[in-house]
């Protein structure tokens, strides 16, 4: 089935001329950050923001010793000013000696210009190993700082532990990847960073999430998701105001992400289930909102991940109907893949930063973009469980 057909399908032939005059602008690919290179063995766990300018902030983990989870590492960053073709000098963000400073999750308050990084801290000595069993010499601790300079200087990490860890959960993580401010209802400009767990005894992951009602003053922990097999996780507002977590999933019975709906601001969670169509490596993904529906056009929300059994073929896709299908998909390179996030661009068109290489997906941290045109244009025929993309070698 062509890609149009698909589109007519779902009743949304009005959205063709929209795709095609959101952006002109040609497609970018750069490489802000290469593993093996100043001063880092590896780069990991990439985060992005657009700041106040228009600029975009790339942030990921500096890992100085090795590419393990532990250790020496450090949160990075480094800033294009035209659209991520090139890219400014590395700056450090968080370096706390042999320490693991990590697991970037960023958000920009739209009211106040303010970028909020939540982050996540450990003893470098101190594997996750460790952690989750209550051996390790100290725990995983939360902690917030912000850019008041659109991404230029940031503040003195704040420890927020007590306020976003409960006092008997071992492994924490935030995001990572980037958190949302609400746009309406009750809970309007309210952050929410989505964040996983493991509860004591029972060495099973569950997502939840933090957020904060004064402008990131201080944060509350939010509700966790009723079932576990679950953790890092990305948040996403719908048209209705309920909200989405889309989580990496550990359950065996399918490879492939899980969501769960909150309909109270993060507060709760219900409606937690597999979503079969979304296969993924048991990995971190990226959703995010791209377009809000309007009288004339529907929405669109954009899920990236690496799309296989395996790590690897990076791929976007795009919703139509606030995330209960994916109607359009096209894979963005083949070579392997892991972490990504997703970045609405100031012309209208996707931004990407994600985990990449040739022989194994932690070599670089790429940066693409594209319009949705290139999503629409490039997309393949609707198979079972691939909605648009083709299936991986190996894929069931």
């Amino acid at each position: 089935m062509k890609i149009r057909h698909i589109i007519q399908k779902a009743g949304l032939l009005r959205l063709v001329p929209f795709l095609v005059a959101i952006s002109l602008h040609a497609q970018t690919d750069s490489i802000p950050f290469r593993s093996g290179t100043e001063g880092y063995n590896t780069f990991r766990i990439p985060a992005i923001v657009v700041n106040g300018a228009g600029n975009l902030l790339a942030l990921c983990e500096g890992r100085r010793g090795g590419g393990g989870d532990a250790g020496d590492i450090d949160t990075v960053c480094k800033v294009s000013r035209d659209g991520g073709r090139t890219w400014g000098k590395l700056a450090l963000v968080w370096d706390d000696g042999t320490n693991t400073c990590g697991n970037p999750c960023v958000v920009r308050d739209a009211e106040t210009g303010v970028i909020w990084l939540l982050s996540t801290w450990n003893r470098g000595d101190d594997p996750e190993s460790r952690i989750i069993n209550q051996t390790s010499k100290d725990t995983r601790r939360v902690f917030v700082s912000n850019s008041r300079d659109d991404g230029t200087t940031w503040s003195k990490p704040r420890e927020i532990t007590a306020d976003a860890k409960l006092t008997n959960w071992t492994w924490y993580a935030t995001g990572p990847g980037a958190g949302i401010q609400l746009r309406g209802g009750t809970h309007k400009g309210r952050l929410v960073i989505p964040c996983d767990h493991i509860e004591p005894g029972t060495r099973k992951y569950f997502s939840h999430v933090i957020y904060s009602d004064d402008h990131g003053a201080s944060w509350r922990l939010g509700g966790t998701t009723p079932a576990d097999r679950v953790n890092e996780c990305e948040v996403v507002e719908l048209a209705d105001g309920a909200l989405m977590l889309n989580m990496r999933s550990y359950d065996p019975a399918k490879k492939a992400r899980q969501s769960a709906i909150s309909r109270d601001g993060g507060a709760t969670w219900t409606e937690q289930r597999i979503v079969p169509e979304l296969v993924d490596p048991i990995c971190q993904a990226s959703i995010r909102r791209l377009i809000w529906p309007q009288a004339d056009r529907p929405g669109v929300i954009l899920f990236s991940n690496a799309a296989s059994e395996r790590r690897e073929r990076m791929t976007v896709r795009a919703s139509f109907d606030d995330g209960a299908t994916w109607a359009v998909g096209r894979m963005l390179s083949a070579k392997p893949a892991a972490y990504s996030c997703l970045v609405a661009m100031p012309d209208g068109s996707v931004g990407l930063l994600y985990e990449t290489g040739s022989k194994h997906p932690y070599e670089e941290v790429a940066f693409a973009s594209r319009t949705l045109e290139w999503l629409r244009e490039g997309a393949n025929s609707s198979g079972p469980g691939t909605n648009g993309v083709p299936p991986a070698a190996g894929a069931r």
